[in-house]
């Protein structure tokens, strides 16, 4: 696409503040944002983009709604986040150039939509990769800080107000290697983190490239020989058919006892099964999961009650400012599309990632 002065005519697919629509008009002037009232599930918090479940359109306001999006250049997040619906606006409307997803994993989304080799050519599929790399590094942080430390045992003493007759050792950041299992936005994020705590930083990457603050770059058919070699494992890899239970039973065979486990990337690239007896016997000494196989995750699963897992419902990226970062990202990415440059955060749509 050739720069152009024309406008592009966003569909507003998911709910976002009217404040946050006003600053992409403002950081792209060519961008109008097609937004009509009451037809987005409204969002309960600052980046609930699925909305309210209980909301449901009337018939007058379905027609309204895929009016817009068949009228839209781009949208701005998967309609409802339904896959289902993504496929069917993309058929209803020739026209339609770009999607942006809000999740960072949102090649998943645009898979599961089963669109044909020539729609997936002729719509480009964006991300928010980056935007939550902050916040899951932090959270990537907590885990290995909250296994080094042993929070678990600490959290029964004070509950006994056991005072221990003999001081137990922690371990410290400083002191310690871990493996960070990929190396994209978040991967690098959790990187700096870690590195500026002073442990020695080592990372799988497919295309072998150096990262900032990785001291270590691992070739991904090495990934089981360099986990039996580092204290901690943190997982940042979105789900795609190549990373499902990569991090199994031969990963969990070669840990050295007490390795630290945290997985903020997507829950299928850890096989669950093999991860419990893993932890039961020690080779994971603590595991700190925001992600899992299935969500929500099921009341029967032992990972709720297990002494060696923290457990968080999917949340560790949510921040009050995701809104407008995504705002921000979609600005930039619009000019780009305009001005005929490559967009950041495309979705590769054969790997889906």
């Amino acid at each position: 696409m050739n720069p152009t002065s024309q406008t592009l005519q966003v569909g507003l697919a998911v709910d976002l503040p009217q404040g946050d629509c006003e600053l992409i008009e403002r950081l792209e002037p060519r961008v109008r944002v097609l937004r009509r009232p009451g037809l987005n599930r409204p969002a309960r918090w600052n980046g609930d983009w699925e909305g309210d479940p209980g909301f449901e359109r009337t018939a007058e306001q379905e027609a309204e709604f895929a009016e817009l999006l068949a009228g839209a250049d781009a949208l701005f997040g998967i309609p409802d986040v339904d896959p289902a619906l993504l496929a069917r606006t993309i058929r209803a409307n020739p026209g339609l150039r770009w999607v942006h997803t809000m999740a960072a994993g949102g090649g998943a989304q645009v898979r599961a939509a089963d669109l044909s080799p020539d729609e997936l050519e002729r719509v480009a599929f964006t991300t928010s990769a980056g935007v939550h790399g902050s916040t899951l590094a932090e959270f990537a942080l907590f885990g290995v800080l909250a296994g080094a430390k042993d929070l678990r045992q600490l959290e029964r003493d004070q509950a006994a107000k056991l005072w221990p007759a003999e001081r137990r050792y922690m371990r410290h950041l400083d002191e310690m290697t871990v493996l960070v299992v990929g190396l994209g936005g978040i991967g690098a994020a959790t990187a700096a983190r870690f590195a500026a705590c002073g442990s020695t930083v080592w990372g799988t990457s497919r295309s072998g490239r150096r990262v900032e603050h990785v001291d270590r770059v691992v070739p991904l058919e090495d990934l089981t020989k360099a986990a039996g070699e580092v204290d901690a494992i943190i997982v940042t890899l979105p789900g795609t058919p190549s990373t499902e239970k990569l991090i199994g039973a031969d990963v969990f065979a070669a840990v050295k006892p007490g390795t630290i486990l945290v997985n903020v990337g997507r829950g299928t690239v850890i096989d669950e099964e093999a991860l419990l007896p893993a932890l039961d016997d020690g080779r994971i000494g603590f595991a700190a999961l925001d992600v899992f196989a299935t969500e929500p995750l099921p009341a029967s699963s032992p990972l709720w009650e297990h002494p060696r897992v923290l457990a968080s419902p999917h949340t560790a990226a949510l921040s009050r400012q995701e809104a407008g970062r995504i705002a921000k990202l979609f600005a930039r990415n619009a000019t780009r599309l305009l001005d005929g440059e490559p967009l950041i955060n495309r979705v590769d749509t054969v790997e889906f990632y």
